[in-house]
């Protein structure tokens, strides 16, 4: 038997629906060209639709290449049933170049060294594209050339690393400026 839960001596009152879509924007955006969640090198669909949803949640674009089963993956997990703020990426390599070429920080989310904590990882003041690598992989060594910054996500469990959705929420949740 369980003994009844102490009272903290504070009403939590739940927010309704109707709060939230009132303290929300009214309507869905566009692009608003500031914050891009770039899993260039995408193994499961399902990761994709995650972050699609994260995306909507902190105002962020999503970068994917064309692979024929991407848009079935992101029409699954769009949730919203809202169009979303969709980039469409034919060559990764070129297309962080460009975006580097052009002012833009360019952010790996990736374990290596001088990496910046996630703890200490500033909220985007430019423009910033969050790259993710390959679920197994990582970002490919050619596309490290193109990085400004590194940010890695402190573990102190047996893994290695977290699934490619969890970590993109992370960094772009940082990134919006919201934790």
């Amino acid at each position: 038997m369980r003994p009844p839960p102490m009272s903290t001596g504070r009403s939590i009152r739940l927010r309704s629906n109707r709060d939230l879509r009132a303290a929300r924007r009214r309507r869905e955006h566009s692009c608003w060209d500031h914050l891009i969640a770039a899993p260039l090198w995408p193994l499961h669909g399902a990761n994709l639709g995650t972050l699609l949803r994260t995306c909507d949640a902190v105002g962020a674009c999503l970068a994917v290449p064309p692979f024929p089963w991407v848009p079935d993956a992101l029409d699954k997990g769009n949730t919203l049933r809202r169009p979303a703020c969709v980039h469409w990426v034919g060559n990764p390599l070129g297309w962080l170049a460009k975006q580097r070429a052009g002012g833009t920080r360019v952010l790996g989310v990736e374990l290596a060294e001088d990496a910046v904590r996630l703890a200490d990882l500033p909220a985007a003041r430019r423009r910033t594209v969050a790259v993710l690598g390959h679920e197994q992989t990582g970002i490919p060594p050619d596309a490290l050339d193109l990085l400004d910054d590194v940010v890695e996500i402190p573990m102190v469990g047996v893994g290695a690393s977290l699934n490619v959705a969890v970590a993109g929420s992370l960094v772009l949740y940082k990134l919006a400026g919201m934790c």
